[in-house]
């Protein structure tokens, strides 16, 4: 085999590739034993059928499309190794010569991985912050501790207000014809949380338990069903009961109900470390956001889309998951927010290329300063997913392995490690 590349555009290459003509042979009989499982010829039984019969019956070409799928990728990955490219993208193959007893000739463009020019990515000023808790901040995570511990009440007088959960039956119709997903009993919808169309919680409030009420709301232009898309729609309402939270007293009993503690004064100082320990963290965070966007904004590089497109689809897949993890999918969410996939990707494009970006420029760095993974990095690694996981490292190590993870794990690694150089080597910007 021959592989040889010339560069046609930036981060796309042309990749010319010949294979001797008895790879082809090869090709033509295992495709020849593929096919012939599956052909009728009279006086024969299936897969019997010698191969000069067949040919003369249906042609040799007949075979040529199923050898060129069997030959192909093992011959392109062995051209790319060959030539020494690094392909982001399927590439878009042109056969110019297949034929029994010739080479195999084909040309695929392929768009490649960027190069990239490093700017200054040495003696970086970040940010700087000490991890400080705020009186504050302190009772803002009280508050939100005494509402995750509230009760739900049903009240028997008043009216609907923000916070409480509405108990309601709901019948929506657009033009008066009812639509799906528009119906509903005894649901319970917390008000204010902003999960219906928009206007539609705001109307509830100051209703009473018992009250009829036609809710008129509009379903935004950028809804996900086209029909349904900035169309004015009547909700008949009915409300079958109030919730209403009944919070916790802060005292010794409220922190002895909640942790281990037999004081709130002691609850409310472990609570303070908790923070500044998060704080610590999230200025870490910061830091490292800062250092690797300041590395990148002075690279020079051009990103293809095919790598924005392939991060996109993870991101998006992320999400996905993420959402069932809460009880969720795709398509709630869409009904929900009124959005559909394409807004959601565009919406995560800018992420999705400055992630591409900032990893394109944290393996150029590596690269440049010879920053490595060895093979305690790995076991180091793999230790700390076995004690989040609970599950021995071998185990981990034999999973990455079986799903091809094993490299993208040594990755994490190396891109971690290149920040952590980046920030050993900055300068500390206090802020003011």
């Amino acid at each position: 085999m021959k592989a040889t590349w010339e560069k046609i555009d930036t981060n796309l290459v042309s990749l010319n590739v010949e294979v001797g003509a008895e790879q082809v042979t090869e090709a033509l009989d295992k495709a020849f034993k593929k096919v012939v499982q599956k052909v009728n010829v009279p006086g024969f039984r299936k897969g019997k059928v010698p191969r000069g019969i067949f040919e003369s019956k249906f042609g040799v070409e007949s075979l040529y499309q199923d050898a060129i799928d069997i030959i192909l990728p093992d011959v392109y990955a062995a051209a790319v190794t060959e030539a020494g490219i690094l392909p982001v993208d399927r590439p878009e193959i042109d056969v110019e010569q297949f034929a029994k007893g010739q080479t195999f000739k084909f040309t695929a463009k392929v768009t490649v991985k960027p190069e990239v020019k490093l700017g200054d990515y040495k003696g970086l000023e970040v940010p700087s912050a000490e991890a400080v808790v705020t009186e504050e901040e302190l009772n803002e995570e009280l508050n939100r501790l005494q509402q995750r511990h509230a009760e739900l009440n049903v009240i028997d007088e008043g009216t609907v207000e923000s916070g409480d959960t509405a108990v309601i039956d709901f019948d929506g119709s657009v033009d008066g014809v009812a639509f799906e997903g528009g119906k509903s009993e005894r649901y319970s919808l917390e008000i204010g949380s902003g999960s219906f169309i928009p206007g539609f919680e705001d109307q509830v409030i100051g209703m009473g338990t018992g009250d009829f009420k036609d809710v008129e709301v509009s379903f935004p232009e950028s809804y996900h069903v086209a029909d349904l898309a900035g169309k004015a729609a009547v909700f008949k309402v009915k409300l079958h009961e109030i919730k209403r939270k009944s919070l916790p007293a802060l005292d010794d009993e409220f922190a002895k109900d909640v942790s281990e503690f037999e004081t709130l004064a002691e609850y409310k100082q472990d609570l303070e470390n908790n923070l500044k320990e998060r704080k610590a963290k999230e200025n870490e965070a910061t830091r490292e956001t800062a250092v690797v966007e300041k590395a990148a904004e002075a690279a020079e590089i051009e990103i293809p889309q095919a790598m924005v497109n392939t991060e996109t689809d993870y991101m998006l897949k992320d999400f996905e998951n993420r959402l069932r993890m809460q009880g969720m999918n795709l398509e709630l969410y869409f009904q929900f927010s009124g959005q559909n996939e394409a807004a959601l990707r565009e919406q995560m494009r800018g992420d999705a290329e400055k992630r591409v970006r900032n990893n394109l420029v944290l393996e150029a760095i590596a690269k440049a300063e010879g920053i490595e993974v060895s093979e305690e990095d790995v076991n180091a690694e793999l230790e700390t997913l076995s004690k989040a996981y609970n599950r021995p490292a071998d185990e981990l190590r034999d999973i990455f392995s079986r799903n091809g993870n094993l490299e993208n794990l040594k990755e994490d690694v190396s891109l971690r490690k290149t920040i952590k150089f980046l920030l050993e080597n900055s300068k500390e910007a206090v802020n003011a």
